[in-house]
């Protein structure tokens, strides 16, 4: 059985698109679950993230439980602390926060992880994560103190994302931030998914099936949505057909070089 960072170089080497749904523990209930993920089971969905920047909440771990008794899924963790870290799940994006400049973020809080993550099972993705202005104050800036990149640099994003790779970070992740007022941009998504040979993965602010189209045809390897299926769980089935359109389209288009 192949890990999960071969799932997401398997997607990036065929083109194929990937869909990840984020739920944030603080932000939907336990009995909110059961129809969320009876939704999911009739979607393309591929892999289940969690977690948050601010979790206030105490059911973190009780989340987990109960979405890995409803699925067989990978449960992925996306940390926004350490403590965000559990058992239960598959696997870690362990984040580094390299287009900002907050030490902690970038190694540090890493160094405090390390020995919860020696005593689990849980796979560990290095993952560069790329924080890109979506025209509003995003939690995860505020809690990171750090600046996210400017929409319209995409050649500083895609320096950064270079950057992370010779690092040896393995897949990276552009993320606008959870309830952004725009998603990563096209151009910039390009730029990125050009010049990368590791996994791409987009969040933030995705919440019409033309954005999960653009960002996946764009260059996405993994597109994550969240913030609206809070609000609209039922936008579900037309989010993931969405990703099914891109993939149809960039295969064409490919095949047509």
């Amino acid at each position: 059985m192949g890990t999960i960072i071969d799932g997401f170089k398997c997607a990036k080497n065929t083109r194929e698109k990937h869909l990840a749904i984020l739920i944030d523990p603080d932000k939907i209930t336990i009995p909110e679950l059961d129809p969320l993920f009876d939704l999911i089971h009739h979607s393309r969905v591929h892999y289940v993230f969690i977690g948050g920047s601010l979790l206030t909440g105490t059911q973190f771990s009780e989340t987990i439980e109960v979405i890995r008794s409803k699925t067989t899924l990978p449960i992925i963790l996306f940390p926004g602390s350490i403590y965000q870290i559990s058992e239960h799940a598959d696997a870690i994006l362990f984040l580094s926060l390299i287009s900002g400049r907050n030490a902690d973020l970038l190694i540090g809080k890493h160094v405090e992880a390390v020995p919860l993550l020696i005593q689990s099972k849980l796979e560990i993705i290095p993952t560069g994560y790329i924080l890109v202005d979506g025209g509003v104050n995003t939690t995860v800036s505020y809690i990171s103190n750090t600046f996210p990149i400017p929409a319209d640099k995409a050649e500083i994003a895609k320096c950064t994302a270079l950057a992370g790779q010779y690092l040896g970070l393995q897949t990276m992740y552009l993320d606008s931030g959870s309830g952004a007022l725009n998603p990563v941009n096209k151009k910039m998504i390009q730029s990125v998914a050009s010049s990368v040979s590791v996994p791409l993965i987009v969040g933030g602010g995705i919440r019409t099936p033309q954005m999960v189209f653009d960002a996946a045809f764009a260059g996405a390897d993994i597109v994550v949505i969240g913030n609206v299926l809070e609000k609209t769980p039922g936008k579900l089935i037309e989010l993931s057909s969405a990703l099914e359109d891109a993939y149809n389209s960039a295969q064409v288009e490919y095949q047509n070089k």
